[in-house]
């Protein structure tokens, strides 16, 4: 089978690259770095050439409102350009109760990415993922000084970014879902909890203050972010990453 990985380069699709190439599929990886420009179309034709399945991993380079601009051109000239090249199934890569968090307009825009997608022309699939735990230093650095580090004590249930890798490849050689199949890790954690745990294993002596206005995760509320009934749980803990 060959699958055109887009956004194949980065933390995901090199690792989803990996894992079909390996089980003896020819998935291709696309990127800028490779020639594909998702916003003009340029490069798609080429990329898509021949492709039985097209992952989309592409993110919006800003959480902020050029966001849902960037989703929708960029799924309207994927699904056309697949259309063209007769491909039979598009997986997106999106997020866990992204419709459960109005507020935030990067979640409004991946629910419009995810919607686009359902009423295009091209069978699909919706791999829903919780946030990663090689994000969550990314997390403590929004909101963060020399001394301390302030969260909101939001609910998550981060997961691998190796389980995610996993679950697109898997969904990707299967039959179209025609719907939505979401992951997330084993445990669920307070944002700020989550916050002191990793400090200590890091050694890093800052003071976490819960402050439930602080970051992008403050907007979401209650159990937004949480696996709900029939999400597939993963098996990989966050000590047991960290520790690793």
């Amino acid at each position: 089978m060959k699958i055109a990985v887009i956004g194949g380069t980065g933390l995901i699709g090199s690792q989803v690259v990996r894992i079909l190439n390996a089980e003896g599929h020819e998935a291709v990886p696309h990127s800028p770095s490779t020639g594909l420009d998702l916003l003009s179309g340029a490069g798609l034709a080429e990329a898509l050439e021949g492709a039985d399945v097209v992952i989309n991993l592409t993110n919006s380079p800003t959480f902020d409102d050029a966001s849902p601009a960037f989703f929708r051109t960029t799924m309207d000239n994927l699904l056309a350009a697949a259309e063209a090249a007769g491909v039979g199934h598009a997986v997106v890569l999106s997020i866990v109760g992204a419709e459960l968090v109005p507020d935030l307009v990067y979640y409004r825009a991946k629910v419009l990415q995810e919607d686009i997608l359902k009423a295009g022309p091209i069978p699909y699939s919706v791999v829903r993922v919780t946030q990663f735990f090689e994000f969550i230093g990314s997390v403590l650095k929004w909101t963060a000084d020399d001394k301390t580090v302030r969260l909101p004590s939001t609910l998550i249930q981060p997961m691998a970014a190796a389980e995610v890798a996993r679950a697109v490849a898997d969904v990707s050689v299967g039959s179209p879902l025609m719907g939505t199949r979401s992951y997330a890790g084993p445990e669920v954690f307070a944002l700020d909890e989550l916050g002191r745990l990793t400090l200590a294993a890091q050694g890093d002596q800052r003071e976490v203050v819960t402050d439930n206005t602080a970051g992008m995760f403050a907007a979401a509320k209650g159990d937004a972010l949480i696996a709900k009934e029939g999400t597939v749980i993963e098996k990989t803990s966050y000590r047991e990453w960290l520790a690793r």
